[in-house]
């Protein structure tokens, strides 16, 4: 296990340096599926910047929410507390780490913005399938990062993966851990793989995501009892990745079954 590894006598995290190999290669994949389409490599930089902004925001305002309770005591004893170390305590500690499904949101809700008020720089019509294609990519990358660091840890068994050493997180030590980080980068794989034929095939444009929606949340529903950890809080004895999917994949059927209504409605009306 390699939480960090050295460069040029520079400690880096090596899940940032899987992250932002993810986001590389995710954009140079969606660059070769758009370029026959007159989207220029600016366009993909661009689309990026977005989602990353969006990832990044998103990502850390849902692991503070799984800090919720803690954030409460801060705010509760904030007059214990000099400027500098609550503001430290609440985004380097309760807020400082990062859940996938706020990242995913949150680079939807910069995608959809940008849509609406930057078309100059961001071709919605063409960009939003290729980026659905690359989102299980980048994931596969993130989670093979998560295996390097050691969390997302996976739960006890006869079988599995041993390390030894880790101090970001101490408790994955010396036991003997289903490797789920992996087998769930092997599922964002696949996932990757189906989307990829779909859009190469032209199905479903313009709801790869939606696509998506039904496929990745039961992957994430499943593997989370595997998961071994509570560090994202529990709710009704499901974890908050849980109840995420759980609501995507029910965002999923209603939006399905709300377009294929007008769709239906739509191929009824006579053409004037």
């Amino acid at each position: 296990m390699y939480p960090f590894i050295e460069i040029l006598g520079k400690s880096y995290s090596t899940y940032s340096l899987m992250a932002a190999l993810g986001l590389l290669v995710s954009g140079l994949v969606v660059f070769l599926l758009v370029r026959k389409k007159g989207i220029f490599f600016e366009d993909v930089a661009m689309t990026g910047l977005f989602l990353a902004i969006g990832l990044f925001i998103g990502s850390h305002i849902v692991y503070g929410l799984t800090n919720a309770d803690k954030i409460v005591v801060l705010f509760q004893h904030i007059s214990e507390y000099t400027f500098l170390d609550f503001m430290k305590t609440l985004f380097g500690t309760y807020m400082g780490g990062m859940v996938f499904y706020g990242g995913l949101i949150g680079g939807i809700i910069a995608l959809l913005i940008a849509d609406k008020f930057a078309k100059k720089y961001f071709k919605g019509d063409i960009m939003f399938d290729a980026v659905a294609v690359v989102i299980p990519l980048f994931h596969t990358f993130g989670r093979i990062g998560c295996f390097l660091g050691g969390c997302c840890y996976g739960v006890a068994c006869e079988f599995g993966v041993t390390f030894h050493g880790n101090t970001l997180y101490p408790e994955v030590n010396d036991v003997n851990r289903l490797p789920i980080q992996l087998i769930e980068a092997g599922c964002n794989l696949i996932l990757f793989f189906i989307l990829l034929v779909l859009y190469k095939k032209q199905k479903f444009p313009r709801r790869l995501l939606i696509v998506y929606f039904f496929m990745y949340p039961v992957v994430r529903f499943i593997d989370e009892f595997f998961r071994g950890d509570e560090i994202r809080g529990f709710l009704f004895g499901l974890s908050t990745s849980q109840i995420i999917s759980i609501m995507l994949f029910v965002f999923a059927i209603v939006f399905t079954v709300i377009d294929l209504t007008k769709k239906k409605t739509n191929a009824g009306r006579p053409v004037q």
